[in-house]
């Protein structure tokens, strides 16, 4: 634990005291009161006057920060002076708070912002590092109004887009071809030396280097091809990367692998990532090559890591952090009561790559590898827990939708997605005939959405076969006919580079099947680059796909390489996802897209154009909350002495949870990276960072309603009030 005395003895180095500076001579009612102050409790008080009668002149201000107004509404009424005044009224009403500090390892933090700036005045200590005080100075700018925020226009944000180029460019598809190419060549060098040996994937006696190659193009469609050959090791992977790898960025790989963190990325994957950077396109693949490589800080983290999902940890028998029994500890999540996780026994527990920032690295700590291929087929068990999990959703009354994932749902077989699909079909069925012998009011809910969550879209188009479609599609007719209305498979597009022809050409067959394609978007900080994520938007609308989330990285330190802080999250809804922005008087036709989901890619062509808009902004920005759920409910309410914001999230109003809630409070997050931190690695990504000057102003949020689309219909009898398989 910092102790906080200790702290008043550590003087702030030179350029904190540079900028602490400029920070008075621009706030003269500051420095006198830092100035004047005998003690931190007199500075509290001085400031707190000042900024009181600051923000008592704007009354709809003042009860937002007082809670006797919230919402959407109140939040998009207030000014940006507003969110700086707020802000330093929070920091004062929570000074002295300690707070666990996950992300180093649990070490208490304690936030008493005005006190640390009275140290460094008076006494040049106080431990604040520059990038607290480069947080104060915009602060204090903002409140004084000298620090504006000026809105990107049209021509600015697709300016901003046009850097991304999508994968369906066909400059990038040559690339990419080239790639392909060189990965079979090595491949095919390395069955002939006997260093790869795999019984379906081999070369017949007396096959020329022509025929080898064209044998491997033919493989290279079939999605086991890749999952077979897939790349275990660094050392192989920079060599399918032509030897691209900096020396630094291998010895972090190599050290990785020394500590046993996984690694698992199958050829096709691999041929998305650069070797020869085109002028066009520099940087355009960093999103998914920081999906591939490893951060310092991951491996210096790993064997530290702390769940982030607290329903996550469960103990057989016990509710789990949401409150809730669940028939099996390791394949049924739950935290909401309309909404239930299904993840099989099956390969499906596995995934076609694994992700950098996954949160299953703190399983993968414990040996609980998901990449063992052999050991994930059906056992005999299996089955029976089946049966078990679905007895559990028939006789819940909550229960509406149910989200088949993993790993990954379409990992499964078709065989074995077809069973699991099969299992809901006549649970959903026997759910409903019960429901014919229950009065109104009594009625439990009925299963209305199925949906599969994958990123093999993605990773491994190849396995968007029409053997699949055929099993979608025969289940939704099915289904259908007994009332289950919503067919969603969710996927996880990371970047518009990640839209290739392959992709596209998979999905037109789940689509064609008559499923909806959504897209949930992890806001990594590759990604959060201005103008990425709504090209991505765009590719991933062109091709028929509609977007759903936009997640900020979960995770504590392991993930900081990643991680982009909320107010980023905040900027980019406000400034750019606006030009998707769908008028209301749309939403019932937007409404009905999934009625004809076979037609999603011409419906939303159709409301763009009549809109006017280059996407449609259908996704919500949020951070899943430990235990809580999605939101972006916030403010900021501390800060570290490294400059680290202390946010106090709420849960999100606008969707069932569990009662539990209410007991549960407001969720702290401390984030693992200031913004100085953030806007310093943008500029080693290229950017030029007074384009994000907005940024530190953002300091509070609000979740955005879900647009129709994603509303469950409404039932034609009222549904129990009575919660089952729950514990408080």
């Amino acid at each position: 634990m910092e102790n906080f005395l200790d702290l008043d003895r550590i003087a702030i180095n030179v350029k904190a005291h540079r900028v602490l500076k400029q920070l008075l001579k621009e706030n003269p009612v500051l420095e006198e009161i830092m100035r004047n102050a005998r003690n931190e409790t007199e500075a509290l008080i001085g400031v707190k006057d000042w900024i009181s009668g600051i923000l008592e002149s704007r009354p709809e201000a003042w009860q937002f920060y007082k809670g006797e107004s919230n919402g959407r509404e109140a939040f998009e009424r207030l000014e940006w002076k507003d969110y700086a005044a707020i802000r330093i009224l929070d920091y004062i009403d929570n000074a002295g708070r300690t707070y666990e500090d996950l992300n180093l390892r649990g070490e208490q933090a304690i936030s008493n912002p005005i006190k640390m700036i009275w140290m460094a005045v008076t006494y040049g200590t106080g431990g604040a590092k520059p990038a607290f005080f480069e947080d104060m100075l915009y602060l204090f700018r903002q409140l004084a109004g000298t620090y504006v925020c000026r809105m990107p226009d049209r021509k600015k944000l697709g300016s901003w887009m046009e850097r991304f180029p999508s994968g369906l460019d066909p400059r990038i598809v040559k690339l990419r071809e080239e790639n392909r190419d060189r990965i079979i060549n090595i491949l095919i060098d390395k069955i002939d030396e006997g260093l790869i040996n795999d019984r379906k994937y081999c070369f017949k006696e007396g096959l020329s280097r022509q025929q080898k190659f064209l044998l491997m193009l033919k493989w290279w469609n079939e999605h086991l091809f890749h999952l077979r050959f897939a790349v275990r090791s660094p050392e192989l992977l920079n060599e399918l990367l032509g030897n691209s790898l900096d020396p630094d960025t291998m010895k972090i790989m190599k050290e990785a692998e020394a500590k046993g963190i996984p690694f698992f990325v199958n050829p096709y994957y691999l041929s998305l990532l650069h070797v020869r950077v085109p002028y066009f396109a520099i940087g355009a693949d960093l999103a998914i090559r920081y999906y591939v490589l490893y951060s310092q800080q991951l491996v210096d983290e790993f064997g530290h890591i702390v769940a982030w999902e607290k329903e996550d940890l469960v103990e057989p028998g016990k509710p789990n952090a949401a409150g809730w029994i669940l028939p099996t500890h390791n394949n049924v999540h739950r935290r909401y009561p309309e909404v239930a996780i299904l993840i099989p026994d099956t390969m499906g527990r596995a995934c076609g790559g694994l992700c950098s920032s996954c949160q299953r690295m703190y399983d993968f700590q414990s040996g609980h590898l998901n990449f063992n291929l052999d050991k994930l087929k059906p056992t005999r068990t299996w089955p029976e827990r089946l049966n078990d999990i679905m007895e559990y959703f028939e006789k819940d009354t909550q229960l509406r939708d149910i989200l088949i994932t993993g790993g990954d749902a379409l990992m499964s077989t078709d065989v074995s997605l077809e069973k699991i699909l099969t299992a809901v079909y006549k649970m959903a069925l026997r759910k409903k005939k019960a429901n014919k012998n229950l009065k109104n009011g009594e009625k439990h809910a009925e299963i209305q959405r199925v949906r599969l969550g994958t990123r093999l879209p993605a990773y491994l188009p190849q396995r968007l076969t029409p053997e699949l479609a055929a099993v979608l599609s025969d289940f939704k007719k099915k289904a259908s006919a007994i009332g289950i209305k919503q067919f969603l498979i969710q996927t996880h597009f990371e970047s518009p580079m990640e839209v290739t022809p392959e992709a596209r050409d998979g999905l037109k067959k789940l689509i064609a099947a008559g499923w909806t394609v959504t897209n949930q978007l992890v806001f990594t900080t590759a990604a959060s680059r201005r103008g990425h994520t709504s090209k991505l938007r765009k590719a991933l609308n062109d091709i028929g796909v509609l977007t759903y989330y936009t997640f900020t990285v979960k995770g504590y330190m392991e993930n900081n390489f990643n991680f982009a802080p909320n107010a980023r999250a905040v900027q980019e809804q406000i400034e750019e996802k606006t030009l998707g922005f769908i008028p209301e008087e749309y939403y019932d036709e937007i409404k009905e897209f999934p009625v004809e989901a076979e037609n999603m890619q011409e419906n939303i062509n159709a409301l763009r154009q009549k809109a006017n808009i280059p996407f449609l902004s259908a996704d919500r920005n949020v951070l899943n909350l430990p235990g809580v759920g999605k939101s972006l409910t916030y403010r900021v309410i501390g800060i570290t002495r490294y400059g680290r914001r202390i946010l106090e999230f709420d849960h999100d109003p606008t969707r069932v949870h569990s009662p539990i809630i209410h007991k549960m409070g407001k969720v702290i997050i401390i984030e693992s990276k200031a913004i100085s931190e953030y806007l310093h690695q943008l500029a080693e990504l290229g950017e030029n960072p007074s384009e994000y000057e907005s940024i530190w102003g953002y300091s509070m949020g609000e979740t955005e309603p879900r647009i129709p689309i994603y509303e469950y219909p409404e039932y034609e009898f009222e549904v129990t009030e009575e919660i089952s398989n729950l514990e408080i």
